[in-house]
């Protein structure tokens, strides 16, 4: 059987692989308006093989999987592109000047790319820093540090450290540009590559994160290979490897130039991610204290509803939870083996997940601060603002799959009773990636956007 392009999603614990059809080979170069007819061919899964050192295990194991599935003996394929989270995904730390301006500008650009920070400083890096720096082992290691033709010498002096580590992790600076010069000369003769970047906070309220993301994943592609297991992906692979969750910002991006503003909901087992893609309203923009980019992406590493089910437990209350359920979440916590099989079970994880949107969408929104003076209260907002989102979309297992997601995502306007949270609006659509693809199509977006956002559009029942 022969297929236009095969997907793979390769996870810490199973790699999906997504395999479509119609796919226009000549779209990269075509100006014209896409009037084919792409479609979800088929899916398959394996358990991932990273640990047995040899990635191309679990990708074959997937794609024996699919053609199971569709009945066929093999599969041909024109190409394949890929996404991965596996080997720790794209593990960074993140370096800059002060923390509420040049390390959070790099931190915003780290996460929108689908990375997992694992530290974040401010200021000059002690011996302690820099000890946990060498413990984590990052893909990449991300400084900034002074707005252009600002303070040059914190970065500098980091820089310095960092390099006598003699570690073999590329470094990518996004600081102040009269720096760059400096750094190329600092790391000329190192282990560590560098990657030289716009800064990622130019000037005193101004946020520039695209190219810092776009760089992020291109060096994420380049050394990623060299993961343990991952060594011989590039002789299946052919096209874009870039972070899964990169890939979902990837995809959100793409349909908010088709609707405009959105955001996008993960719910995980073990995390929470949500991205938003919207500028925000002008009366929150004139009032806000700092600013936030176009797209942006938070993960909450303690709201998975296997995983971290416990947590959620002890979030919501056992008391309270066990009232809401009419059994004890005991009950539904001893059986419950990632996917839910009894009612009792999908109470029980919707509820979680329940839970899990609306923190998730707390810590990610903005919200309304009064503060008193002399000429009386001012109204100040601080954080990303959601008010002038129109679709609200589900993607992950929980919810594409639980019977009230829908219910679940509408939830969220109703959480703002104060009113002090920049939440959507009511009147914020709720859509479902039914077919789970978001990620695939992030990555397949790289390629082909006019393929990719077709694909979406069935997938969220926007088209037949």
């Amino acid at each position: 059987m022969q297929v236009d392009i095969l997907v793979a999603e390769i996870g810490s614990t199973t790699t999906l692989v997504n395999a479509f059809q119609g796919v226009d080979g000549q779209e990269p170069g075509d100006e014209t308006p896409f009037g084919g007819d792409p479609v979800l061919w088929g899916q398959g899964q394996a358990a991932t093989s990273v640990l047995e050192g040899d990635v191309r295990v679990g990708l074959r194991g997937a794609i024996e999987d699919l053609c199971r599935k569709k009945g066929v003996e093999s599969i041909d394929y024109r190409e394949m592109l890929a996404s991965s989270s596996a080997a720790g995904g794209l593990k960074m730390t993140v370096h800059g000047l002060v923390y509420d301006m040049t390390a959070r500008a790099a931190k915003e650009a780290a996460l929108g790319a689908g990375a997992i920070i694992h530290q974040v400083t401010a200021g000059l890096l002690r011996r302690s820093d820099l000890e946990k720096l060498r413990e984590i082992r990052p893909n990449i290691i991300m400084l900034a540090g002074g707005v252009d033709h600002g303070e040059r010498e914190t970065a500098i002096a980091n820089a310095e450290r960092i390099r006598d580590l003699g570690l073999a992790i590329p470094v990518l600076y996004a600081g102040n540009v009269d720096n760059q010069g400096e750094m190329r000369l600092l790391f000329k003769n190192s282990a560590m590559p560098l990657y030289l970047v716009e800064n990622v906070y130019p000037r005193i309220d101004d946020l520039q994160v695209e190219p810092a993301r776009r760089v992020i994943q291109a060096a994420f592609e380049e050394h990623i290979v060299h993961a343990p297991g991952m060594e011989h992906v590039r002789d299946m692979v052919g096209g874009p490897i870039i972070p899964t969750p990169g890939a979902v910002m990837e995809c959100a991006k793409l349909l908010y130039e088709s609707l405009g503003d959105l955001m996008v909901l993960d719910v995980g087992g073990a995390t929470t991610d949500l991205h938003s893609v919207t500028a925000g309203s002008e009366e929150i923009a004139r009032i806000s204290i700092s600013p936030e980019p176009l797209a942006k992406r938070t993960v909450e590493g303690d709201l998975g509803v296997y995983v971290n089910m416990k947590n959620l437990v002890a979030l919501i209350g056992e008391e309270k939870l066990e009232a809401e359920l009419g059994f004890p979440p005991e009950e539904a916590m001893a059986a419950y083996r990632f996917i839910p099989k009894t009612e009792k079970e999908l109470q029980f994880v919707e509820r979680l997940t329940r839970e899990a949107v609306l923190l998730a969408t707390e810590r990610h929104a903005g919200h309304i601060r009064y503060v008193y003076g002399p000429g009386g209260r001012s109204t100040l907002a601080e954080g990303k603002d959601l008010k002038e989102v129109k679709y609200i979309i589900g993607t992950g297992g929980a919810l594409t799959r639980l019977p009230r997601r829908v219910e679940i995502m509408k939830a969220i306007a109703q959480h703002n009773e104060t009113g002090i949270f920049l939440f959507p609006p009511e009147s914020a659509a709720i859509l479902v990636d039914n077919d789970y693809i978001m990620a695939s199509l992030g990555v397949l977006s790289k390629k082909y956007p006019k393929t990719a956002l077709k694909l979406l559009q069935k997938s969220l029942g926007l088209v037949a």
